[in-house]
């Protein structure tokens, strides 16, 4: 696993997304084929015996995440579908992580081979006689990660799978990210950087199809209600039908229950809340606290610890709007303030997985610079 956590550490991406690739060995690569967050997993479909049916009740994998729909695993490929091809946390509807295809490991050929995703379960009790896990890139096309878990039996592949699965789906979907950071990194919006280096002591690769809708300080006292002065900056990718939006705001530190999820989530809703609204008079942002309540999780982002929040906005007293959002707050110590950076997406009708993946990205290119203001 020492390999797997080194390359899922979310504070290593930008390190990664600046690495070139397309040779292997000397050989120039073809480019990878399928399309983002599509995974192909190559496995035998074999049933599971009675005792590997009780490993994965044990486990709860019938059970997806953040939803209660349920789905029967009876074979080697459900037990690896129930992980990667689980429901994503706070959607409006139901997408997986990832868009799976499966093909038994003889038919694995090389019109399969330069697949972007490919996560390979070697079962082989004449070559291995302890599971061993092998992550790669650039393997046979570029961009494309590999995972290779190598097993002496299909027992040890479903309990290594049962333990460490979740690792591997956070894997791949950081190499997803960092790709995006490397598309994001040959064009992004100059001025939007400086005023975020300038307000936020922080750079973050925002692409130049961004617009600018606000910079500005809210006062506490004005009509905005909010408890303390909050510097915002709002800009948005608007094409269509489709819009990503991000916000960045700024706040005193001053409760030492700032990083717990119920302070997070009423800061949210008291400062977006009278600055977002939609057509009808009276209308306000809100968080969806009934169907998928908000999820808290810890990061390190440029050495810095992080909150994130996932979650769903929708338009209260008003228009039927919504849509998924995920937040990162962190700790600016030399100024003494909280900084709280957040994407939502509005897709009305469409798919919003890669959208919202796509935005998402921007928080984890964050860099710190902590100059005093």
């Amino acid at each position: 696993m020492k390999s797997l956590c080194k390359y899922v550490a979310i504070s290593m991406l930008l390190v990664f997304a600046m690495t070139g690739c397309g040779r292997n060995g000397g050989r120039t690569l073809t480019s990878a084929t399928g399309s983002i967050y599509e995974c192909l997993v190559v496995i035998p479909n074999s049933p599971l015996s009675a005792q590997q049916l009780e490993q994965v009740q044990q486990a709860q994998l019938q059970r997806n995440d953040g939803s209660s729909y349920y789905e029967e695993v009876a074979s080697l490929y459900d037990a690896v579908r129930a992980v990667m091809g689980a429901p994503m946390p706070c959607m409006p509807q139901i997408e997986p992580y990832f868009k799976l295809m499966q093909v038994a490991p003889a038919l694995f050929d090389n019109m399969l081979m330069p697949t972007r995703n490919i996560l390979i379960a070697d079962i082989d009790s004449a070559r291995y006689t302890q599971v061993k896990m092998k992550a790669q890139q650039d393997v046979w096309s570029t961009p494309q990660a590999v995972i290779r878990i190598q097993a002496p039996s299909a027992d040890a592949f479903l309990s290594y799978w049962l333990e460490h699965g979740v690792d591997v789906r956070d894997w791949f979907v950081n190499r997803e990210l960092i790709r995006q950071l490397r598309f994001y990194r040959a064009a992004t919006d100059k001025d939007i950087r400086a005023r975020l280096n300038k307000q936020f002591s922080c750079d973050m690769l925002v692409p130049n199809d961004y617009m600018l809708l606000m910079d500005t300080t809210l006062q506490a006292t004005n009509t905005f209600g909010l408890s303390a002065d909050t510097h915002v900056l709002w800009c948005c990718n608007n094409k269509g039908s489709l819009r990503r939006d991000l916000v960045v705001y700024s706040y005193p530190y001053t409760d030492s229950e700032t990083f717990t999820l119920p302070f997070l989530n009423s800061k949210r809703d008291e400062v977006l809340a009278p600055l977002i609204s939609a057509g009808v008079e009276g209308s306000h942002m809100g968080t969806e606290y009934k169907v998928f309540p908000p999820q808290l999780r810890t990061l390190t982002i440029d050495s810095t610890y992080t909150a994130e929040v996932r979650g769903l906005w929708k338009m209260m007293d008003g228009e039927a709007m919504g849509g998924p959002y995920v937040s990162h707050t962190w700790l600016d110590p030399v100024n003494g303030r909280v900084v709280t950076a957040e994407v939502f997406v509005f897709a009305p009708g469409q798919k919003k997985r890669n959208p919202l993946r796509q935005a998402e990205a921007i928080l984890y290119s964050r860099e710190q610079y902590y100059e005093k203001k």
